[in-house]
């Protein structure tokens, strides 16, 4: 009976998510859900949540627990997905926006780059070395599946921390991007073949094209290309065309994540930009409000006995259990080591490109050279990634203020006696959520 061990399950919309296509899928049957948290209520609530997604799929032989005992939970897992925010909402995510806008740096999402990406990577780390380390004891032959931004800042903590440890990040932007490319341009996602490599939220479609049924291929970017030219780009998309427009090809990420990942698009005295590509600043911080309402209309539903609809999502997960379980192949989108994936990135830095699972676990694919303007943009966030990285692990303050000097976003913004000072701001703020660095 494999076990699945969900870390931070009281995020318990997107629990629901992972475990409805878990046990609906293929591989249904014999699990054992292990659900844990640390926080007592929003637990029972993914408990519940999990229990009648049971029902709802009449799997009685579905073991759930769930505890406050991270170490009990682990024990035994053959899977373990992490899915926390460390710090939560409040005081963590509004720590991250309210302290730089106060300097004058304005954000729209702040989990993967610039000064709240950095942050949240450095509140982090210390939890995952503690998890893997409890991983190490209890359960070593466990696949880890990270979920949690910033990914390849967390990524790499990891393979630093526990190199031993099975691990692979997953995101859902590309194959949610590869969807949203074939609405735009009246396609079936289904006819559609790609493949993207890079950086997790900095990656970039190779190929984008359609199958068709007399086995011919078309390349598609030049219908992409089109919809600008007929004014036919989508209002909340005009970012990552622009990007198109730049740099040749289609990053995966969404336009308001990457217009903070470089120095273009977010100036301050420049509200023109932000109107005319449509950016949404501060659009987390509404986002995490929107998320909180859905948790406690959730919450309210299954109090009054609502049953629940159990829908399949397009994450990666149940595909990688099912893969592993079974042995039948499955192709992903995975983050992991570079080790030459390709080759002109840097070995150390964490990389996303195609995976294949099986009984054998996660075999990625080397893609070789990408297009150098490509790996140009990427090396801008790998080098505050891997600053961050080492500012975490060694505690040393110098390295935050440099990962924060080298942030496209930021140095863009602020001067270096302004960086200093934001950041000693963000760890004053911080308090107890941040080990003490010398």
């Amino acid at each position: 009976m494999p076990k699945i061990c969900l870390v931070g399950a009281g995020s318990t919309v997107f629990a629901q998510n992972i475990l409805g296509d878990v046990l609906s899928g293929k591989s249904r049957g014999d699990y054992t859900i292990s659900l844990f948290d640390i926080d007592p209520e929003r637990l029972k609530t993914s408990e519940i949540v999990t229990r009648r997604i049971c029902e709802a799929l009449h799997l009685d032989r579905v073991r759930v627990e769930a505890t406050l005992d991270r170490r009990l939970a682990l024990q035994g897992a053959d899977f373990v997905i992490l899915m926390m925010q460390v710090g939560g909402y409040k005081p963590a995510t509004v720590t991250d926006f309210e302290v730089p806008r106060d300097h004058g740096l304005r954000q729209t999402i702040a989990d993967t780059l610039g000064i709240g990406g950095i942050f949240r990577g450095l509140r982090t780390i210390p939890v995952l070395q503690a998890i893997c380390r409890d991983m190490e004891e209890v359960c070593p032959n466990a696949l880890l599946m990270q979920y949690v931004n910033p990914m390849a800042i967390n990524c790499w903590a990891i393979k630093e921390i526990a190199p031993a440890i099975r691990t692979v990040g997953l995101c859902h932007s590309v194959q949610h991007t590869a969807a949203h490319l074939a609405d735009c341009l009246g396609e079936k996602v289904a006819d559609i073949n790609y493949l993207s490599a890079g950086i997790n939220h900095v990656a970039f479609f190779l190929k984008y094209e359609k199958l068709h049924a007399d086995g011919r291929r078309e390349d598609l970017y030049p219908r992409l290309r089109a919809l600008e030219v007929e004014g036919r780009v989508p209002s909340d998309d005009r970012v990552r065309f622009d990007v198109l427009k730049r740099l040749g090809h289609f990053v995966t990420e969404s336009s308001e994540h990457f217009s903070e990942y470089t120095s273009w698009y977010i100036k301050e005295g420049r509200q023109d930009l932000v109107e005319r590509l449509n950016i949404p600043l501060d659009e987390y911080i509404r986002r995490c409000e929107v998320q909180i309402a859905e948790w406690h209309a959730l919450r309210r539903d299954l109090e009054g006995g609502k049953p629940i609809e159990v829908c399949r999502s397009n994450e990666y997960a149940a595909g990688i259990i099912h893969a592993a379980v079974t042995g039948q192949s499955a192709l992903i989108y995975g983050n992991v080591p570079n080790n030459g994936l390709i080759q002109n990135l840097p070995d150390e830095c964490i990389v996303e490109v195609p995976c294949h699972v099986d009984h054998n676990g996660i075999q990625p694919t080397r893609i070789g050279r990408i297009p150098s303007q490509l790996a140009a943009v990427m090396r801008l966030s790998v080098s505050v990634q891997e600053l961050t990285v080492e500012a975490a692990l060694t505690k040393k303050r110098d390295r935050i203020y440099q990962a924060a000097l080298l942030d496209p976003h930021t140095s863009a913004e602020l001067s270096p006696d302004q960086v200093w000072k934001l950041v000693d701001d963000m760890i004053e703020r911080h308090g107890d959520l941040l080990p003490a660095y010398h």
